[in-house]
């Protein structure tokens, strides 16, 4: 049933972030052309070093609804996302996809997902919920994700279990209501940071499992200094969260059963 509150999602663009994917960026952009063909896609690549805007060139030379942004260089996963929300609102979609060129995001998930946004204004592909999973990942990388969405969900208090999955769609108008001017995350964070803007701003953010299949090409772009970015803001923002809460309390004994 059309949800009569939310307009409907007539035009979806789906970003897809590069940085030296040369050899999965084609089978990516045809994936999502396929699974819908309605739907626009927009490459971000960052000046890749292994030809990969060429690529995207040439895909978007052969399909009018793939275009490419290039930018100057590797200035990480926020910036690039960030960039393509600018555009894509400049361009007046009704709603953004991200998505990794890398195989781990699968397209024939893309109708679930635009499915459960004309219900709400951000949708999460998750890993982590009851129909999710993820391949190929050994038990570390595991334990890693779970343990860090787990320690993201308490501290924030954050009704979210997959808050730093990167295979999501955003309405426009919930981009405009987030605020994007004051973003400074970047990698993994970056997710984290969006989906805390969400909840704070009383936006309805759902899941939907999906399939997470680990590269098979190339390498992850994961580090040392991501996680370490993450983990610091993250705690921030936590410790802010829960001094608020404190206050407040204090301020008003009654709401002790909030915390």
């Amino acid at each position: 049933m059309p949800d009569s509150t939310r307009p409907p999602l007539q035009r979806v663009v789906v970003l897809i972030p590069t940085y030296n994917e040369r050899d999965t960026l084609p089978d990516a952009v045809h994936g999502v052309r396929a699974a819908v063909p309605s739907a626009d896609v927009l490459v971000l690549d960052d000046n890749s070093p292994d030809g990969t805007g060429a690529v995207a060139d040439a895909l978007a030379a052969a399909d009018p609804q793939v275009q490419v942004l290039h930018r100057a260089g590797k200035e990480g996963l926020g910036a690039a996302y960030l960039a393509g929300f600018r555009w894509a609102l400049d361009a007046g979609y009704d709603a953004v996809v991200e998505m990794d060129a890398d195989g781990s995001h699968r397209p024939e998930h893309l109708p679930s997902l635009l499915t459960a946004a004309e219900h709400a204004d951000a949708v999460i592909g998750s890993r982590w919920i009851p129909g999710g999973r993820v391949v190929n990942w050994p038990l570390h990388r595991k334990a890693l994700s779970v343990g860090g969405n787990l320690y993201v969900k308490l501290l924030l208090g954050m009704p979210v279990n997959d808050a730093t999955a990167g295979f999501r769609v955003y309405r426009a108008d919930a981009l405009r209501t987030m605020g994007l001017d004051d973003v400074a995350s970047q990698g993994y964070c970056f997710q984290t940071d969006l989906t805390w803007r969400a909840v704070r701003t009383g936006l309805t953010v759902v899941e939907v499992p999906i399939t997470f299949v680990e590269r098979e090409v190339g390498a992850s772009k994961m580090s040392g200094d991501i996680m370490t970015e993450s983990l610091r803001r993250i705690t921030g923002w936590g410790v802010r969260h829960r001094a608020r809460q404190l206050r407040s309390l204090v301020d008003r004994p009654e709401r002790w059963h909030q915390l």
